[in-house]
């Protein structure tokens, strides 16, 4: 059986040691045995429910699973390059809950939380995370390393591109395009396109 290690003990990284404990395939094809993260205390004010090794120096065991538990996509880049430049093996999760219709591509180490929809014909790139009741219209594509956070609503046709963050409760009408990096304000209403790299808030979303 393989263990499998969480990339980051904060508050995402114990979410989803939450959800992968209730996955079907936990303690059948493999089983969690902690995470990875400098911060040697962070469990403490929690009981220290699981073991935390340090990620710097880690060596990549090609025999263990590894899952991405960071939301900011410029950390997880970062923090993830060194594991994946060492062969570190980061499969697709999704959660029972989460629902994914037909045609849908899922990159490596992509994360659907409960709640998240992946309607149909969409594609999902590496290290893209849905957290809860996230969702993702048909024809739609979510870039590399972006994050949804909870309640996003990303309607048909939209392209979100690589390393986009978007806080709670976004909004993005169909058809729209969404820069690379950009970053989108808790309860933004997105009714134009977003340039890369800029930050937008509001309803109707507008450049800070």
């Amino acid at each position: 059986m393989k263990k499998l290690l969480i990339v980051g003990a904060g508050g995402f990284g114990r979410e989803l040691h939450a959800w992968a404990s209730q996955h079907p395939d936990c303690g059948r094809t493999w089983e969690l045995e902690g995470f990875l993260d400098d911060n040697a205390q962070a469990l403490q004010p929690f009981g220290s429910f699981a073991r935390v090794w340090p990620l710097t120096g880690h060596v990549v065991d090609p025999a263990k699973l590894y899952l991405c538990g960071l939301g900011l996509p410029p950390v997880k880049e970062k923090l993830l390059q060194p594991l994946l430049a060492a062969g570190a093996n980061f499969p697709a999760f999704i959660h029972p809950r989460a629902l994914v219709g037909d045609r849908v591509k899922l990159g490596r180490g992509v994360v659907l939380c409960p709640g998240a929809i992946a309607s149909a014909d969409i594609t999902l790139g590496d290290f893209a995370m849905l957290n809860l009741h996230a969702t993702v219209g048909h024809d739609a594509a979510v870039g590399a390393w972006s994050t949804l956070s909870a309640h996003c609503d990303v309607t048909g046709r939209v392209q979100v591109a690589d390393r986009v963050f978007m806080g709670s409760g976004v909004s993005i009408i169909p058809g729209l395009s969404i820069g690379s990096g950009a970053t989108l304000g808790a309860g933004a209403v997105v009714i134009k396109d977003v340039p890369a790299g800029v930050t937008v808030v509001g309803n109707p979303a507008r450049i800070l």
